[in-house]
């Protein structure tokens, strides 16, 4: 398994993650992700140790914190063979204070995700979502609070805009505290936004993206496809209205392509999604998810190969899309503004 750098750090994770959002399903729309138990979380760990996919991620508000209970059980007995990422800031209760990124939310937050993973310290913490109610100066002294009191090792985000996780970075580096090293976002070959923005800022200040839903929030599974109707069993019916929106005519084409280079390749439509991924500036992790042990051993083939130059421009040219303003200004000027891929 290849391990990258994590940020601007000398933390270095593996490539693949395995997500725990699949673990409990507590209510309807976890439960379409899926409903592992304790019994066939230990059986995924295993599988993915022996593959080298040392790293695992959840968060406080996935399945209430069963998700969280779950994986704790299931890596008893070997906390120093995993990496441990999770995350805070989702409504954990119905008070005022039991949701953001305030010092009194996050204490305990922290508090708490250490019980429910029966470990006395975090690899990556992460900021799930942006608090716009909550000083970041708040947000990271609490974090280096946290960071000094041995609870958590690294810090990150997840799901910011551009503009706060400079601000955040720039008053890390006014002040002395924790640098975010990893920015947990959304990216597919159905959802390249991320490359606007938050691509060149990654690579300016060396922040990592650890990418979840590579898959296109379930869209590039290979089930979906022009002229044939959805599947009956899909989390698409459930999750579709929360996720990130997707044209059908653009989703086809794109699957069109995968198509064509799993014929090349012999790979399937999910490992040929992911390990385009891998080979995209800033990427250093890839969180894949698995119902069950099929699903898991499938997506692991997305490592130990690469695409061929001719093949990720296939699906580059497939998954374009216009390109917002300022981006598409700048790129007319890209002598002095060459795009990060």
């Amino acid at each position: 398994m290849e391990y990258r750098l994590l940020g601007n750090s000398g933390f270095k994770v593996p490539v693949l993650s395995f997500g725990t959002g699949t673990f409990g399903g507590s209510n309807e729309f976890f439960k379409a992700w899926g409903s592992t138990d304790v019994a066939e979380a230990k059986r995924l760990v295993d599988i993915c140790l022996d593959a080298g996919v040392a790293m695992f991620d959840t968060a406080i508000t996935y399945s209430g914190g069963m998700a969280e209970e779950i994986l704790g059980q299931a890596i008893a007995g070997r906390r120093d063979k995993v990496i441990i990422s999770t995350k805070g800031t989702g409504r954990v209760g119905p008070g005022p204070n039991e949701v953001g990124s305030s010092r009194h939310y996050l204490t305990r937050a922290v508090e708490s995700s250490l019980r429910r993973l029966g470990t006395d310290f975090i690899d990556l913490y992460q900021i799930h979502h942006y608090d716009a109610l909550t000083p970041a100066e708040e947000v990271l002294q609490t974090l280096d609070d946290l960071v000094r009191a041995g609870k958590i090792r690294y810090v990150g985000c997840s799901n910011f805009s551009g503009w706060a996780l400079m601000k955040a970075l720039a008053l890390s580096e006014k002040y002395g505290l924790p640098r975010y090293v990893a920015h947990q976002a959304y990216y597919s070959l159905v959802g390249r936004d991320y490359e606007w923005e938050l691509m060149p800022l990654g690579l300016d200040q060396k922040v990592s993206a650890t990418v979840w839903s590579p898959l296109g929030w379930g869209r590039l599974t290979g089930k979906l496809r022009r002229g044939q109707p959805r599947p009956a069993v899909s989390r698409l019916h459930v999750t579709a209205e929360r996720g990130p929106p997707v044209a059908d005519e653009y989703l086809y084409r794109v699957v069109d392509a995968l198509d064509l280079v799993a014929q090349e390749t012999g790979k399937t439509v999910p490992q040929i999604a992911i390990n385009w991924l891998l080979q995209r500036p800033t990427v250093a992790n890839v969180i894949i998810g698995a119902r069950n042990e099929e699903q898991l051993r499938q997506n692991l083939g997305a490592v130990g190969w690469t695409l061929t130059p001719a093949q990720i421009k296939a699906l580059d040219d497939a998954s374009a899309t216009p390109l917002p303003y300022p981006t598409w200004q700048q790129r007319n000027f890209a002598e002095r503004n060459p795009p990060p891929v």
